[in-house]
């Protein structure tokens, strides 16, 4: 997993309405970029909901917000609509932001061991360089952790 001071790598894809993004689209930018498990789940919508209802305040302390998880397009579509999130979700089903930044990994549930999406969210300035690495985020108030820098 990346950590702070490591500069954010290169990654592109396909956002929920299908356009393409990239780092350079934040070149110069503060950026948000929280990496969840499943669309529509608990824990991932407690999350984004979070951000969502507190993105005013993100943008006034600078940030653009970025979410990414291995759902398709179409999921990743839903998901956005369902709870009118005004920021872009990245559909990285190819795994090229989620590996870049490391965190697929060993997880467990419910006694289960897999290999998936470990929740984290990156805080990078505008030279692209990790500032912040949330790795025990709180779903029902992730916006506060964000901003209590």
């Amino acid at each position: 997993m990346l950590q702070e001071g490591s500069q954010m790598p290169a990654f592109s894809g396909l956002t929920h309405t299908g356009n393409p993004i990239s780092d350079q689209d934040y070149k110069g930018k503060k950026l948000v970029v929280f990496f969840y498990p499943r669309a529509n789940t608990p824990g991932c919508t407690a999350e984004a909901c979070n951000l969502s209802d507190n993105y005013a305040a993100l943008q006034a302390a600078g940030y653009e917000i970025l979410g990414v998880s291995a759902d398709s397009v179409n999921k990743q579509a839903n998901f956005a609509t369902k709870f009118s999130f005004p920021y872009p979700l990245l559909a990285d089903e190819d795994h090229i932001a989620i590996k870049a930044f490391g965190v697929w990994g060993p997880k467990k549930f419910q006694g289960r061991a897999y290999e998936g999406i470990i929740r984290t969210t990156f805080v990078i300035d505008e030279t692209g360089t990790i500032v912040r690495v949330i790795n025990k985020v709180k779903t029902k108030d992730h916006a506060a952790q964000i901003l209590a820098e």
